[in-house]
């Protein structure tokens, strides 16, 4: 991976943006895509959109990834100073005691700690049991006069980690789910740009809110109005210790983009996006979703009258935790397989089925 793409990708997941709060990373976002994108704009949702027009003989494409990441809220505030909270998006309680976190306030970030009873002082029954939210607080190690001087009610908190290389190509993090994705379609423009364009314009849509009802998805994908949409997401691996592939199906970290096919998904662009890899030499898996898929997908095809929709998603190991890991070889082979795809498409494809 070049240098520059590897620094945007760190600093885009480790730029806090819980759903609702994206405004930071899409700052990011706008100033990594201003060098390539043709037009760059953001939405009253806060979604970013940056546009490379086309040569006009081909249909309009929209790729969004969402830049939102699961979080935390300040919901109360005890006269100690200890902070109660509600989680932004969905959370695994049986990792939160004890996790470091950062709360994110006017003046500036503050480390926290979410605290709850040690297991000596529980009860017998307590100890088999997975704590509640409620019986958790952040401690921000400060008076509870200090603490009411600087938090406010929702204020929002992100996990106190960060970007990490290891092994053997891979890399941890939180927020992969989704700035991955972010990362994935800006390169994408990059990649498509560097080639010479494509035929149909071209927008790299960086959506919020997906984590609470994919409100950027709907909103973008009713504002652009592309012909083709692809949700660029990340998908359950399913390559490690006690995960049944009879229920949840065979996807392999390295192994590439996994292409979608079903209900949520346009039989012509599943179609494609397999022929492209398979021309441009390379490796892609496929899985089936026989419903709805629970990404921006869902927003794209049933935008307006209906949307030529896909979803091509990148393998991700322990998602919505603070150690989110995948491999960086299948993020840049979705972006060559997504800049391959734009580019061969023209006006006489027809989507419907």
């Amino acid at each position: 991976m070049r240098s520059e793409s590897l620094e945007f990708l760190q600093t885009l997941v480790e730029t806090p943006s819980p759903s609702g709060y994206e405004q930071p990373a899409a700052k990011v976002f706008r100033e990594y895509v201003t060098d390539f994108a043709d037009e760059v704009e953001t939405n009253v949702m806060g979604s970013v959109h940056a546009m490379l027009r086309g040569s006009g003989d081909g249909p309009s494409v929209m790729l969004a990834g969402h830049i939102d990441e699961i979080g935390f809220m300040v919901t109360y505030v005890t006269d100690d100073g200890f902070c109660a909270f509600k989680e932004i998006g969905g959370h695994d309680p049986q990792i939160l005691p004890g996790m470091r976190v950062t709360l994110h306030t006017l003046e500036g970030p503050l480390r926290g700690v979410l605290g709850r009873l040690p297991v000596h002082l529980l009860e017998e029954e307590e100890r088999k049991q997975v704590v509640k939210t409620h019986k958790m607080f952040i401690d921000l190690g400060m008076s509870g006069e200090e603490v009411k001087k600087r938090v406010r009610i929702g204020d929002p908190a992100t996990y106190a980690v960060g970007f990490e290389p290891f092994g053997e190509g891979m890399a941890v993090s939180r927020a992969f789910d989704d700035k991955m994705g972010a990362w994935v379609i800006a390169e994408t423009l990059r990649l498509v740009k560097d080639a010479g364009g494509a035929r149909g314009d071209l927008v790299a849509a960086a959506t919020v809110q997906e984590e609470v009802g994919l409100r950027g998805g709907i909103t973008s994908a009713y504002g652009v109005n592309p012909d083709v949409g692809i949700a660029v997401d990340v998908g359950h691996a399913t390559d490690y210790p006690d995960v049944d592939k009879r229920k949840h199906g065979e996807a392999k970290i390295g192994a590439g983009p996994v292409i979608s096919r079903g209900a949520n998904i346009n039989p012509k662009v599943f179609e494609l996006l397999v022929q492209t890899a398979e021309d441009e030499g390379i490796a892609y898996q496929t899985e089936g979703a026989p419903r709805g898929t629970g990404t921006d997908a869902n927003a794209i095809q049933l935008a307006r009258g209906g949307k030529a929709a896909g979803l091509v998603s990148v393998p991700l190991r322990y998602m919505h935790t603070p150690t989110e890991v995948l491999s960086l070889e299948d993020l840049e082979n979705t972006a060559k397989l997504l800049a391959a795809f734009v580019r061969r498409l023209d006006s006489s494809i027809d989507f419907t089925p």
